[in-house]
């Protein structure tokens, strides 16, 4: 199969999509209204609350929800063949994530930009506030440690990475000072200047490793560690528009750069997807992913189709910084479809490469010895994996994680562009640090996020630290959530959390949509609340199922196991709290449903 129709395909519907599915909800399910003044309009406060242009904030939203999710877990899920994965990310990028992103914000907006967990508080009951406060907050922690891992693996002893990321902050912080104190609007002109310089850090950061200024952006993974919480604190205390906003913007243009360079060279390069469309793997006993294909393909995807964390976004930064509800379609609708896109495109990535270099690489080198005659059982006979690690100058074999993998494809396809042949190697390592760029753009914003979660907690029992722009609250909150994901990742306990995450991840978007259902229904548009209620229903059996299957396959067994104890454990009672947060909030949200449906109004 040629992976050019798969591509063409998968935009044209999004767009088809984006302007009529979308446009009969933003008209008739969740209705826009420009009448009103946002948030960021009327409470405006110069330090969170701060209207932004849609572009910008297009960039931060964009740059804030794409994450590992749209990267690694396609190339994770390949290992079942590319069509359920690529199935799923056309489905559910319009029917789930889409809806998911786009109903939570204008929830939010229409509640002054306040949580999910307020939402929640507001929309169901305050059980379910509570309920949605404690899952929140667990999930955030986890998938900021998770995230900063990825990145501080990435970066430890990459001078070149290190040195481009690094040279996206002060960068971000000149675009802050020109656009809304020098040159006051002038979007474009900061956006040349930051392109421009952004380029240069790019281009040259491939000569740092061998300059006399190596040891300056080469260190190891405990100071990474350090340094990543250090930026996380500061750009959660920071005003938004100084370097939050001015740094995703950034970021957002060179990922979406890269994301078009990629579609172009699968349109002209027409690489073959040497994956089948379905291997035996979808029956369970992969050497990737244990699991069967469902529910396992669901919440490996995550982010490419709904993810749990987008909702956090949607009710965090960005609808405190939205100017006109008009804005809503292309900041939510359009960077989900956005990520669609990215996520179709790294399973292309991995799906291009010889199956058995695909194994090679995602599986242990112990476990692929084991499983090469099933490989080859199945025709999986041909590999080149000897060229490739001579091409791109490292040894690739055994790279487990999916990012890896999605590098040497992503390098494969754009050398084999007329014209950039012989550049493996350059393309390898520049795949590697956009892999990095891209992640580190959820720990900024997830930081201020869980700032906000932890404010609202705080300031039910101590009233200024609800306010956002108290100081010395920001400081505090600031502080105890870097802490909190920067110690697990510092001594390494974020191993026994992660496995997990995807669950909660998917959890949470269950959530979500039960409590984008309730504002549909309470907001008079209850006969199109098979809007949210589907995707919900299919996200949340499916999530459930997996959790199950992980407490009673996974995590019991490993209770009993003196190596694994703790982590199973930790698993073990993480998961389980989650999945009794979901039912009750269902629990609390279902009879109101009900409710609606029985009266004269509802009918």
């Amino acid at each position: 199969m040629n992976a050019m129709p798969l591509l063409v395909g998968a935009i044209a519907i999004f767009v088809l999509a984006y302007r009529f599915y979308f446009g009969f909800i933003a008209a008739k399910v969740a209705v826009i209204n420009d009448s009103l003044v946002t948030p960021a309009n009327r409470l405006y406060d110069k330090q969170n609350y701060h209207p932004m242009k849609k572009w910008i904030l297009f960039g931060h939203h964009f740059a804030a929800i794409a994450g590992a999710g749209p990267l690694v877990g396609p190339v994770l899920a390949a290992q079942f063949g590319y069509f359920p994965g690529f199935l799923w990310m056309l489905v559910g990028a319009v029917m789930a994530g889409a809806v998911h992103d786009y109903v939570i914000l204008l929830a939010s907006i229409r509640h002054d930009g306040k949580s999910l967990a307020e939402i929640a508080r507001t929309e169901i009951n305050k059980v379910s506030g509570m309920t949605t406060s404690v899952a929140t907050l667990i999930i955030i922690v986890i998938a900021m440690a998770g995230l900063g891992l990825v990145v501080v693996n990435a970066l430890a002893e990459s001078s070149w990475g290190t040195f481009t990321i690094a040279a996206t902050i002060p960068i971000a912080l000149f675009m802050g000072v020109w656009m809304f104190i020098i040159r006051k609007g002038k979007t474009i002109e900061a956006t040349i200047m930051g392109v421009i310089l952004l380029t240069l850090a790019v281009i040259y950061g491939r000569y740092i490793p061998d300059s006399p200024f190596a040891s300056w952006f080469t260190f190891d993974k405990k100071t990474l560690t350090l340094l990543l919480a250090g930026y996380g604190f500061f750009a959660s205390v920071l005003p938004v528009w100084l370097l939050l906003a001015p740094r995703d913007y950034l970021s957002s243009i060179m990922k979406l750069s890269v994301v078009f360079m990629l579609a172009v060279g699968i349109i002209i390069v027409a690489p073959n997807m040497e994956m089948p469309a379905f291997t035996k793997f979808i029956h369970g006993n992969g050497p990737v992913i244990p699991g069967t294909l469902f529910p396992y393909l669901f919440i490996t995807i995550a982010c490419g189709a709904i993810s749990g964390f987008h909702a956090l976004v949607s009710s965090g930064t960005t609808p405190k910084m939205i100017s006109k509800e008009s804005h809503i379609k292309t900041v939510a609708v359009g960077s989900m479809l956005a990520e669609g896109i990215v996520s179709i495109l790294a399973l292309i990535a991995a799906s291009s490469l010889f199956p058995l270099d695909y194994f090679q690489i995602n599986v242990s080198p112990e476990k692929f010895a084991q499983i090469l005659p099933e490989l080859r059982a199945m025709g999986f006979t041909e590999s080149n994996l000897p060229e490739l690690s001579a091409e791109v100058g490292e040894e690739i074999a055994g790279r487990t994680g999916g990012a890896v993998s999605l590098a040497v494809g992503m390098a494969q396809i754009f050398s084999s562009i007329p014209g950039l042949r012989g550049l493996m190697s350059y393309w390898y390592h520049f795949a590697i640090m956009f892999e990095a760029l891209f992640i580190l753009t959820t720990i900024d914003a997830g930081t201020r996020i869980a700032r906000f979660l932890l404010q609202e907690f705080f300031g039910k029992f101590i009233k200024p630290f609800a306010k956002t722009d108290w100081l010395i609250g920001n400081l505090i909150t600031s502080f105890l959530i870097v802490f909190a994901w920067g110690y697990f990742i510092y001594t390494g306990s974020v191993a026994t959390l992660w496995p997990m995450f995807g669950t909660a991840n998917q959890l949470l978007a269950t959530i979500a949509l039960a409590v984008g259902t309730s504002y549909i229904i309470n907001n008079g548009k209850g006969k199109y609340a098979w809007v949210t209620i589907v995707p919900m229903a299919f996200v949340g059996i499916t999530t459930l199922t997996a959790g199950w299957q992980n407490i009673f396959g996974l995590y019991l067994p490993q209770t009993v196991v003196a190596e694994t104890q703790v982590q199973g454990i930790i698993n073990l009672l993480l998961t389980s709290l989650i999945m009794i947060c979901v039912v009750v909030i269902l629990t609390n949200a279902i009879p109101k449903w009900i409710k609606y449906r029985k009266t004269p109004a509802g009918i």
